[in-house]
């Protein structure tokens, strides 16, 4: 998902383009694939109570460097899934008007899609005559941004997800943009206090799960594992686990599957995102990949499946994400 774009990089975005666009409309947290997983949650983004009024203009500064004034935030156009799920948790979604490919929860479903694949379309985005833009460092091409800015619309770049501690100054930014800052505190309050409870019944007295995360694509023979910098590391680690692929050594953010690198990090169970377990056949194709039957996670078929657009999207819905990676992780084991 767009979120990934942060941490994959060049042929793994081309792939992931390939299959975003059979992730839009009504999905899962939890996918719960072959017995293996939680009770899943409806793909849906909860906003807060209340409608926020915005209080613009405003200059907030931007992740490129530079500063953005906004004047009026009636049309907005979030080019992240993760940023039009924020936008839309504020309160604020009915002044969404466009949506990025990667926006697949359910409210955002009817939304023009202004994006191809990965690549921003300026025209697209230019035609619904927007007065916010928001963008990540890695949205692009640099052409099309530039065309938008040359518009004269604002566009505020966001710092990338990369693990837990970037939720709330992503929450921030974009409720400071919007002239919603009280909100922005409100949902970082609400989000903070939602992922410490889910925290805090996450089994102890157990021998942290080595987990790896394994990002598949079958359709295009894509498979890696990750390492050091893949953003799943914060995730893993809150759910009581430890980065198998992190803790191997492989300092890169994925690596090509190897037996090697799997007997290496030897993997308790496995993290995945579920168009990449689709991808490969389930959980019956994901232990024919050379090397996986060979970890206890293989062994085991012990594998945590979680929805592509939530996986790493570390915003509001984070605390659901964490809840159904504990109840896979450690479903069947005593308490």
């Amino acid at each position: 998902m767009r979120r990934l774009r942060t941490r994959l990089t060049g042929v793994l975005l081309a792939v992931l383009a390939l299959t975003t666009a059979g992730c839009g409309g009504a999905g899962h947290v939890g996918t719960g694939a072959e017995g293996t997983g939680a009770k899943a949650d409806a793909n849906r983004v909860e906003p807060l109570a209340g409608k926020p009024d915005p209080d613009l203009p405003v200059t907030v500064r931007s992740a490129d460097g530079g500063k953005v004034t906004v004047g009026k935030a009636d049309r907005v156009v979030p080019l992240s899934g993760s940023l039009g799920e924020l936008v839309f948790t504020l309160g604020l979604g009915d002044r969404v008007v466009a949506r990025d490919i990667t926006a697949t929860f359910a409210q955002a479903a009817k939304l023009p899609v202004v994006t191809r694949g990965h690549d921003v379309s300026a025209e697209s985005v230019l035609s619904l005559r927007p007065d916010l833009v928001l963008a990540e460092t890695t949205t692009g091409p640099a052409e099309a941004m530039d065309q938008i800015r040359a518009a004269g619309i604002p566009v505020l770049v966001v710092a990338p997800a990369r693990g837990l501690y970037d939720v709330d100054p992503r929450i921030e930014a974009v409720a400071a943009a919007l002239g919603v800052p009280a909100a922005g505190k409100a949902l970082t309050e609400r989000t903070e206090r939602r992922i410490a409870a889910v925290r805090k019944d996450v089994p102890r007295e157990k021998e942290k799960p080595r987990v790896a995360f394994l990002y598949l694509r079958g359709s295009a023979s894509v498979y890696l594992i990750g390492g050091k910098g893949s953003g799943a590391t914060s995730l893993i680690e809150a759910a009581g686990g430890i980065d198998a692929g992190a803790e191997s050594g492989l300092a890169k953010d994925f690596t090509t599957i190897t037996s090697e690198a799997l007997v290496k990090a030897a993997p308790d169970a496995i993290l995945v995102m579920s168009k990449g377990l689709e991808s490969v056949g389930g959980v019956d194709g994901l232990v024919k990949i050379p090397g996986i039957a060979e970890t206890p996670a293989g062994a085991d078929r012990r594998i945590v499946s979680i929805e592509d657009g939530a996986l790493l999207s570390y915003g509001p819905r984070t605390d659901q994400v964490l809840k159904s990676v504990v109840a896979q992780l450690y479903e069947g084991d005593a308490a």
